[in-house]
């Protein structure tokens, strides 16, 4: 017993220290830079497009005059007498950009190090459209990944259209445990892959905040190696190259007012992909994804928010190659499944639910902390048959680093079933 408990402390006492060791990198990039934003992770085109909302749009009332970020700290901390000038109410310059290296961790990744380059910029009025965003990064990882994504959310004139791209090279040995929910940890079997992701889609405003999309996508993958002879792995069949090509329709509902940290708001998408051998596909297969997340403020008026997030993958015909299966984290924000790592199950069909509350530590709202639950539920093979639902939970601090955008470090430690438990870090809430 004793020596459990000091087990349990001495792992807590380490992902302790790798916390602060990534709160303290990304602060003295941010102390040291102007103007930039560190990028503890790649974020999400919906992240892009709000990285430099207006104060109006992103904050509440309160929030206005008392808020305090990482920056207003340091700034006190660091403050030296200045000439004070006068601040003249300027249009914003036409490009915004800035470069930045920084520190993230994953389960999956161990420590990774990135160098971050990102552009925005306006199309046209800024009262009426948003902010367009390219963001690309270099990523390094303690366990020799390499992942360079280049990713673009444009908007044009009064947000009649929406351009959206997510392309990325991956560099990536992984372990992979097998089929289904029943899979093993000890069944772990390391697969390694380089992987070109070509992912584009043009969204076109309906009516208010409904959009209508199509788009195309390609996942091409090659010198695929199999480090071990997991039966699953054999079973369902792993070839040393992959292609997966294939149209895309989507339909949108966003009503939120800041994607990167919602108070309020119902977020909707329906994305169905179908991949054809008559645009270079391997095998035709057909997918859909189902995501809704809601939003409430919670007591109303505060700074809190009880959110939910409901998200299914699911393979409708055809048999997808092992690697373009759902799996745990492999979502497009790389956040399902907290307590677990990425990869740890897989199967063709995936059912996942989320609750978290967020609330406020401090009154300036400076540090924050959630709590959070989540099942996921992945379906057997061959038999499609869902009977076991893996569930998660955990805790974790949020430090602002930017009041303007409510843009937070997410830091949470969470626990899955079997000793599943792990460290997590995100730049912006995780959904």
């Amino acid at each position: 017993m004793y020596f459990g408990l000091h087990l349990i402390s001495f792992n807590l006492i380490r992902e302790l220290v790798k916390t602060v060791f990534i709160i303290l990198s990304v602060s003295f990039w941010r102390l040291f830079s102007c103007d930039v934003r560190a990028q503890a992770v790649v974020p999400t085109p919906a992240m892009l497009q709000e990285e430099m909302i207006t104060i109006a749009d992103s904050v509440g009332p309160e929030e206005k005059t008392d808020a305090k970020d990482l920056m207003d700290v340091l700034g006190q901390m660091k403050r030296k007498s200045k000439t004070t000038q006068k601040v003249k109410e300027t249009a914003p310059p036409k490009i915004l950009y800035s470069m930045v290296p920084a520190v993230g961790y994953t389960l999956s990744t161990g420590v990774v190090g990135l160098l971050s380059a990102n552009a925005a910029f306006y199309l046209s009025d800024t009262a009426t459209t948003n902010i367009s965003s390219v963001n690309t990064s270099f990523n390094y990882s303690q366990y020799n990944q390499i992942t360079i994504p280049v990713l673009a959310n444009i908007w044009t004139k009064d947000n009649g259209y929406n351009f959206v791209v997510d392309w990325r090279y991956f560099k990536y040995p992984q372990d992979t445990y097998g089929l289904g929910g029943h899979s093993s940890i000890a069944n772990a079997d390391r697969i390694d892959y380089s992987h070109v992701r070509l992912h584009q889609t043009v969204l076109k405003k309906v009516a208010g905040a409904f959009y209508l999309g199509a788009g195309y996508q390609l996942d091409y993958r090659w010198k695929i190696r199999q480090g071990g002879s997991n039966e699953d792995v054999t079973s369902y069949g792993l070839t040393h190259k992959s292609v997966s090509s294939g149209l895309v329709g989507t339909v949108l509902y966003d009503s939120r007012k800041n994607s990167i940290n919602p108070e309020v708001g119902l977020y909707a998408n329906a994305r169905y992909r179908t991949n054809l051998t008559v645009l270079g596909s391997n095998t035709n297969w057909q997918s859909l994804v189902l995501e809704f997340r809601k939003y409430i403020n919670f007591p109303r008026g505060s700074r809190n928010t009880l959110a939910f997030w409901d998200f299914n993958w699911l393979t409708l015909a055809g048999k997808p190659p092992y690697l373009d299966l759902p799996s745990t984290s492999w979502d497009p924000s790389n956040n399902t499944g907290r307590g677990y790592i990425q990869g740890r199950f897989r199967s063709p069909n995936m059912l996942y639910f989320e609750s978290e509350y967020r609330f406020a530590l401090t009154q300036n709202g400076l540090i924050g902390g959630v709590v959070f639950g989540n099942a996921q539920s992945f379906s057997n093979w061959p038999d499609k048959k869902f009977n076991k639902v893996a569930p998660g939970a955990g805790l974790g601090i949020r430090i602002k680093i930017n009041k303007t955008s409510r843009t937070n470090i997410a830091v949470d430690y969470g626990f899955g079933a079997g000793g599943s438990r792990g460290l997590f870090v995100n730049l912006g809430e995780v959904f």
